[in-house]
């Protein structure tokens, strides 16, 4: 490893300079300066030696000095061309070592191919930039691509959705699905200081850990259509959100009362364990 002093503002500033390129926003960049703070991120992900651990957006490659120090092996998600060289050239021995594979493009496009390429990673990080936070972890899900551990850095907002609880402002469809596949736990509060550029926000470590209790389901994926369509109006009740999905001749009414969940409920007050009632009861349902 050939590193840059990832403590130090001005050496990365300096970095970025000489290789001509600035900070492009779009891209949401902000890179980590407390060593404590990434020291306990690495460890909270729990590496083997040789695990391999995907990381998404690595930057100048902060963390990915951390988790290569720990032993395992790094997968690597980089959109941005400008860094993707300079992770070459700081990385070269362990990329030509096989401890370091850089995918590069848009995450979005290509986590599934890598996914079942690898059969099935276990763990996962990264810095998240607010614009595509929600859309990643929740398509992980989605597609029924768990991990077994992953460690989040997101903007405080994201992090109080994916930890929100029943009632509350900040609970969603998204709560919904990370608590549905994961035991949640915000970890680390990061303020602006510990970036650098500052960003304007404070930031979270958020760990999601693999249940070790699945919540029993029928059908994951009808309780991915569920939850969305009950969020789908938050102000109206879960009995008006539920008629696209009722089987003909089902009346709502019928239907929670079956489930043995008031039709005047919202959605957002509901846990994750009524959600999966819901689908256990509609999916009987369809198949009646």
């Amino acid at each position: 490893m050939n590193c840059p002093d990832y403590n130090s503002p001005a050496e990365l500033k300096k970095i970025l300079e000489e290789h001509g390129f600035s900070m492009q926003k779009k891209f949401g960049q902000n890179f980590m300066l407390n060593p404590n703070a990434r020291q306990k991120i690495a460890s909270l992900l729990q590496l083997s030696k040789d695990e391999e651990v995907w990381e998404v957006g690595p930057g100048l490659g902060c963390m990915t000095a951390e988790f290569l120090n720990s032993g395992a092996k790094v997968k690597a998600f980089e959109i941005d061309k400008g860094f993707i060289q300079l992770l070459h050239g700081i990385f070269s021995d362990e990329e030509k070592s096989g401890k370091l594979a850089i995918v590069e493009g848009d995450v979005l496009k290509n986590w599934l191919g890598e996914y079942k390429k690898d059969q099935s990673p276990k763990k996962l990080a990264g810095n998240l930039p607010y614009n595509i936070a929600a859309t990643f972890i929740a398509g992980t899900i989605e597609k029924s691509c768990p991990f077994d551990r992953c460690v989040f850095t997101v903007q405080k907002e994201v992090a109080d959705r994916i930890c929100a609880k029943p009632s509350s402002e900040d609970y969603s469809s998204f709560s919904v699905l990370c608590q549905f596949a994961y035991d949640v736990k915000p970890s680390i509060e990061l303020g602006p200081g510990n970036f650098w550029p500052k960003p304007r926000v404070a930031s979270k470590a958020v760990l999601l850990e693999r249940k070790a209790s699945p919540v029993e389901c029928l059908s994951p994926e009808l309780f991915v259509k569920l939850v969305h369509t009950l969020f789908s109006s938050r102000r109206k009740t879960i009995q008006n959100n539920i008629k696209p999905l009722l089987p003909k001749g089902l009346s709502a009414a019928d239907f929670f009362a079956k489930a043995g969940i008031s039709p005047s409920e919202r959605a957002e007050n509901l846990t994750v364990a009524q959600f999966a009632t819901l689908t256990d009861t509609l999916a009987n349902a369809m198949h009646s």
